[in-house]
């Protein structure tokens, strides 16, 4: 069986809070109503960003228009490609090559 592949995307804004305003289970409703798989979490590394990750197939543009509509001052950037089993509440965990 082939593993699913996921691009990591972080969402950070300078001027608005993203923890506690219900953005993640906001953003996880909008992908099951619109059929994206989609994985949403707190970034427990940083503060302020949310990490939410895609099937790297998938189009990031209806998340990123979504996003902007609830949090206009949102920026979104990737942060990793490519990775199997994604962990996105501390980025490092996903470095295979820290484990023995």
């Amino acid at each position: 069986m082939e593993l699913l592949v996921w691009n990591i995307f972080e969402i950070r804004s300078d001027a608005d809070t993203l923890h506690g305003v219900k953005l993640r289970g906001r953003i996880r409703k909008f992908s099951v109503e619109h059929h994206i798989m989609c994985l949403v979490e707190n970034a427990l590394d940083e503060e302020n960003v949310v990490r939410f990750a895609l099937i790297s197939s998938d189009d990031l543009e209806p998340i990123t228009r979504y996003v902007k509509t609830l949090i206009p001052s949102a920026k979104i950037s990737q942060v990793l490609e490519s990775v199997q089993n994604p962990v996105l509440s501390k980025l490092k965990v996903n470095i295979l090559s820290r484990y023995s």
